[in-house]
């Protein structure tokens, strides 16, 4: 059947096996031994999370363990990420199937619909708008984010719509309390607390300060409150490229040895990709690619940056690799070109 019939997913697809593993897809080209993609839930009876259709019980798997536990149970899937068999896969989940579920009322998530019927409102279709993450999966439980993902050359508006709409809101310092009794939400820029989390998530090694200066610049994150109860949700504007887009695979080559440099950011047309990519002025490394979301966005077109990764030999090519495992707590970027400007202020 998959002979003639499957159609590779792509990237923040997800998918289940037949042994009802969930998996991320990791990549918009696959070779012919099966998905590159990350293991992120795993069936397991004393398990917190129950997928919505079977009622499963899952455990999130976080990087270190989804390897091991794939290194323990099916160690010819495991290279830099997993490569599953496309005969194992019986389900495939695509991001925008959730946002049309959501629309017609098959799955609830007040905050998630909000979100999707603010983007209408700015002018993006829904069909392309997607969610991917846990709600895609189906075991979000009621502290989930939610990775809100846009394709293609539609993703510039509503990265400048979202910044609007949290600038609207503070400027105008509407008052939730006030609007306990609305069923409404607000969409807001995320409050320390918040912050504090998703850095000590992200594990960087940057400082909060530098990493918070760069987070804001970037926009691409933000916070449902709902009017009623106050409750904050988290969410990620992410991309997704659109067809025309999607080219050609990306070459692979053999990593050397970790090195720290200094460049100048020549095109930054894909940095909110995934991997997020940076052409560079450099005399020896040609581009950036970061597999780490930490650094997506992290710099613009014409900056200086600082960057520590591994270098990556492709024939008589050099790229700097940041994301070699998933924290990257040795691995990062930073724009020499913004923290100046914010010392300065």
């Amino acid at each position: 059947m998959f002979a003639t019939e499957f159609i590779d997913p792509t990237l923040r697809d997800f998918f289940i096996t037949n042994d009802g593993l969930i998996f991320s897809v990791a990549d918009y080209f696959h070779p012919p031994e099966g998905i590159r993609s990350v293991l992120r839930y795993i069936p397991d009876n004393a398990g917190v999370r129950f997928r919505n259709e079977s009622q499963t019980a899952y455990k999130k798997a976080d990087f270190d363990d989804s390897f091991l536990f794939l290194k323990e149970n099916y160690p010819d899937w495991v290279f830099d990420v997993a490569v599953v068999p496309r005969s194992e896969i019986k389900q495939i989940l695509k991001p925008n199937d959730a946002v049309s579920a959501l629309l017609s009322g098959y799955k609830e998530f007040p905050a998630a619909k909000e979100l999707v019927r603010r983007f209408e409102e700015a002018g993006i279709p829904a069909a392309a708008m997607g969610i991917s993450g846990s709600v895609l999966a189906g075991v979000e439980n009621e502290e989930s984010d939610i990775d809100f993902a846009v394709y293609g050359e539609d993703w510039k508006k509503a990265h400048s719509a979202l910044i609007e709409m949290k600038a609207k809101n503070e400027t105008e310092n509407e008052k939730i309390n006030e609007k306990k009794n609305e069923n409404s939400f607000e969409i807001r820029e995320l409050d320390e607390k918040m912050w504090r989390k998703v850095y000590d998530k992200r594990k960087s090694p940057l400082s909060f300060e530098d990493f918070l200066a760069h987070e804001l610049r970037k926009g691409m994150r933000g916070m449902m409150i709902e009017a009623k109860t106050g409750k904050k949700t988290y969410f990620d504007l992410l991309f997704i490229r659109s067809p025309d887009q999607i080219k050609t695979p990306i070459q692979r080559g053999k990593d050397t040895i970790k090195a720290e440099i200094e460049a100048v950011v020549v095109n930054a047309d894909f940095s909110f990709d995934n991997p997020a990519i940076y052409l560079i002025d450099h005399a020896e490394i040609s581009e950036i690619y970061s597999y780490t979301h930490t650094y997506a966005g992290q710099a613009r077109s014409g900056e200086k940056i600082k960057a520590r990764g591994m270098i990556e030999e492709i024939g008589t090519k050099k790229r700097l690799v940041i994301g070699t495992s998933r924290e990257a707590a040795d691995e990062w970027i930073i724009s020499l070109t913004l923290l100046e400007k914010q010392h300065e202020n």
